[in-house]
């Protein structure tokens, strides 16, 4: 699967006209080699650790190449922070965000999908994306409150 998401940004790369660098190499390298929701900030702590010379401007445009490739989904979480998370055409789930610490958990249902293309076609609606976020408070941070 990471060398399927590399041939596709090295593909989107080169219909940009855009050459091959190893800074961006490392930092799809340090992206996919993770399974967070992922700041901008935090991607480049982690790029930084094996890469001190790539600073947080590349960091910041690589992952919008990112998501201009259909490698990467922006989030804009509760408090403001855009997060990103690796993903490839086909490939889906849904999210719980905690709005107490904006812990995230992927979920996929079936059922869910299926109600939304049913309300799509009831409405003659093609769809061609979406996505759910739904927003509350997880577990932990529910007994805090109690």
């Amino acid at each position: 699967m990471i060398l399927e998401k590399k041939k596709t940004f090295n593909a989107f790369a080169a219909r940009q006209g855009l050459r091959s660098t190893r800074q961006r190499d490392v930092i799809l390298d340090v992206f996919l080699a993770t399974h967070e929701h992922l700041s901008v900030e935090e991607l480049y702590l982690k790029v930084k650790a094996s890469q001190p010379g790539i600073g947080q401007a590349t960091v910041y445009r690589t992952l919008k190449l990112f998501v201009e490739a259909g490698l990467a989904r922006e989030m804009m979480l509760p408090d403001g922070q855009t997060r990103y998370e690796h993903q490839l055409v086909g490939e889906h789930h849904d999210h719980l965000i905690c709005t107490g610490c904006n812990a995230i958990i992927e979920f996929e249902d079936e059922q869910i999908e299926q109600l939304q293309r049913d309300i799509a076609k009831r409405h003659g609606f093609s769809l061609t994306a979406h996505k759910m976020q739904l927003y509350g408070l997880c577990p932990t941070c529910l007994r805090a409150t109690a």
